[in-house]
């Protein structure tokens, strides 16, 4: 099969020929039967692991890697235009066509003659025109939450309520005074579990621990989700070294022999 001369009858460019292969992929009686029988709500899950295998490729640095992922990334983009395409809603050139209009909105300070910027003002400018689009939508009274998507990993999404909440006012002074608050709510823990405490108000303290550890995070200028993940890293190469120095399953040690192991993990600099 000549897979060259195969993609270039599909059209006489990129995007053409992307847009025809998916029409292909779900067509109802020479298409493939696992793409016809996709939904939105089935491939949703595939777009967010795709986004999150872009983002790992960047962290590792592996251009070549960036570029399939991405490519992946934009057939789920090509997947939703396409079934939104046979229910009569909107195509692919409808969504490029509203991005490239939202996008000039949103830089008058390069497409409209406006007043020069810097990446804050920017910054700044975007959400406020962000949250009067919302507003536009909905009808209701805007709020600085609005927005922040509730589908979003929920260490994400605690650190983007607490942005939003701390543009309008409502934060901590300074990072000491989250540190203390951090003390606070691991006491709660604890004295919820020495009160007998239901496991429902257990689960909240701890949710609340995770909050206030996520705000001292941004207030220090640290990405949580990006600590976290180099955390995980860390903990998985430590892990790793004590599982390959021992003649004995770890499982077989006692907590005392785990201990030792683990120090001298991290003393072989994991």
């Amino acid at each position: 099969m000549n897979i060259r001369k195969i993609a270039n009858s599909l059209g006489d460019t990129p995007c053409q020929r992307l847009l025809t292969m998916m029409a292909r992929l779900r067509d109802p009686e020479t298409g493939c039967p696992w793409d016809v029988e996709q939904t939105f709500k089935t491939i949703a899950p595939y777009t967010i692991e795709e986004a999150y295998e872009v983002n790992d490729a960047i962290e590792r640095g592996h251009m070549g890697d960036l570029k399939e992922e991405l490519g992946d990334l934009l057939l789920q983009v090509v997947f939703h235009a396409r079934m939104a395409e046979e229910q009569g809603e909107f195509d692919f050139n409808a969504i490029s066509d509203a991005l490239v209009e939202k996008m000039i909105a949103r830089h008058p300070h390069v497409f409209g003659g406006a007043d020069e910027r810097d990446s804050e003002t920017q910054t700044k400018a975007w959400e406020s025109m962000k949250a009067e689009e919302r507003a536009e939508k909905s009808g209701a009274v805007a709020s600085a939450l609005d927005g922040v998507a509730s589908a979003l990993p929920a260490l994400m999404r605690a650190e983007k309520l607490q942005k939003r909440a701390a543009r309008v006012g409502f934060d901590w002074a300074e990072a000491k005074q989250v540190l203390d608050k951090i003390i606070e709510e691991a006491e709660e823990i604890t004295e919820a579990q020495a009160g007998g405490e239901s496991q429902h108000r257990i689960h909240e303290e701890v949710g609340d621990l995770i909050f206030a550890v996520t705000n001292l995070a941004r207030k220090l200028g640290v990405d949580p989700e990006h600590a976290l993940r180099d955390t995980n890293k860390k903990f998985t190469t430590r892990f790793h070294h004590m599982e390959q120095n021992t003649d004995a399953g770890l499982e077989t040690l006692s907590l005392e022999q785990l201990e030792e192991l683990w120090v001298a993990a991290k003393r072989s600099g994991g």
